[in-house]
């Protein structure tokens, strides 16, 4: 092996799993992407080349490098809570596609990331008979589910891990930070749980710009949008009057139930218990939950800004939080750049792993490889 092991990234999407991986010194050698500003982005910042912009079906054996790890997460609309929940949903098939590549690729380590409940599917389940004399028959799975938040990411984000190995068998990574440290936890070695303060504090609390700025690139033959710098996704948006009164309400760590009924939709004033996290609002010293495709609505979570105080009306921050807030919530470096309008650009953060929870895997496979 080289010092510089070697990776496939499949669904890479925007490459969160790559920025983590490259923290690492892991080198990717290809990567598969279906949406195409996505790929833009994995383009624009690890090189087009190598990146493959099409139907993972497409791609030919002859066309599948060898590489020391294999990594990705097979789109999981199917599974999610927030999806259909069909069983039949065709993306609930392309794990499928991931192991059509780790047969030919012969990685000694694969990683796949995916959301929680997908490891109550009755797809996980097939997966893990592939173990049993399929094809994944050399490989020791490991699998479980990790907190973002216990590997140093502000964000409280529970994600499906499995490692497999034909190198002996490795277990999931041991948590880095929690949430209260304690010395009875790992003698003490483990760090506080990051939070928002630690990501966004700072930052322009009212930006100069609802509009991302009039700029294109060409990538796989397609003229798109960008690619942006980070400050560039620092924009702002245009609440209604009404949205305004209703985000003025609410306190940091609150939500809908903060609302007066004067203020309240019909849906909420008669749904007295669950969501209880939407028209939520961020607390500055603890991680964000997690962060969604739709993180601009703050009728879809926590994602007001955290900046409220009750004695000074004058001091609250009445918005959602920017594109450039969520990616930094979501672990991605500062100067990372961004293709696409500002609906795929978010899509492409609210669909990302949390680099900071890739790096910690990858860290903890490293000395494995041979």
């Amino acid at each position: 092996m080289s010092d510089r092991p070697t990776m496939i990234d499949l669904f890479a999407g925007c490459g969160g799993m790559t920025v983590g991986f490259g923290r690492e010194g892991y080198q990717s050698v290809l990567a598969v992407e279906w949406e195409r500003a996505a790929a833009a982005t994995y383009a624009a910042n690890w090189g087009e080349g190598h990146t493959h912009w099409g139907d993972i079906a497409e791609v030919k054996a002859d066309d599948i490098p060898d590489a020391d790890v294999i990594i990705g997460g097979p789109p999981c609309q199917g599974f999610s809570n927030l999806g259909s929940k069909d069983v039949n949903d065709p993306r609930n098939k392309l794990w499928k596609e991931y192991l059509r590549f780790v047969q030919v690729a012969r990685p000694q380590v694969f990683v796949i990331e995916n959301v929680q409940r997908f490891s109550r599917s009755s797809e996980y389940q097939l997966l893990l008979d592939e173990a049993d004399g399929g094809i994944l028959k050399d490989y020791e799975l490991s699998p479980g589910v990790l907190l973002a938040a216990d590997y140093g990411v502000a964000q409280r984000r529970p994600r499906t891990i499995i490692i497999g190995s034909r190198v002996g068998k490795i277990e999931l990574p041991d948590p880095t930070h929690a949430r209260v440290p304690s010395a009875d936890l790992l003698n003490g070695e483990l760090l506080p749980w990051e939070t928002v303060r630690s990501r966004i504090a700072g930052l322009d609390e009212r930006p100069a710009t609802t509009e991302l700025p009039d700029v294109f690139t060409e990538y796989f033959e397609h003229r798109i949008p960008g690619a942006f710098k980070g400050m560039d996704i620092h924009f702002g948006r245009q609440p209604t009057a009404k949205s305004l009164d209703r985000y003025d309400h609410v306190p940091p760590g609150g939500g809908r139930f903060d609302l007066p009924d004067y203020l309240l939709p019909r849906c909420w004033r008669d749904k007295k218990s669950g969501t209880t996290d939407v028209m939520g609002r961020m607390r500055w010293d603890a991680p964000s939950l997690t962060i969604r495709t739709e993180f601009f609505k703050p009728e879809k979570g926590q994602y007001l800004h955290p900046q409220w105080e009750a004695d000074r009306p004058d001091r609250r921050v009445n918005r959602v939080i920017t594109h450039y807030e969520a990616s930094l919530l979501q672990d991605f470096p500062k100067d990372y750049l961004w293709c696409g309008t500002k609906t795929e650009i978010a899509k492409q953060i609210g669909n990302a792993v949390p680099a900071g929870l890739a790096a910690a895997i990858a860290k903890h496979i490293k000395p494995y490889l041979q």
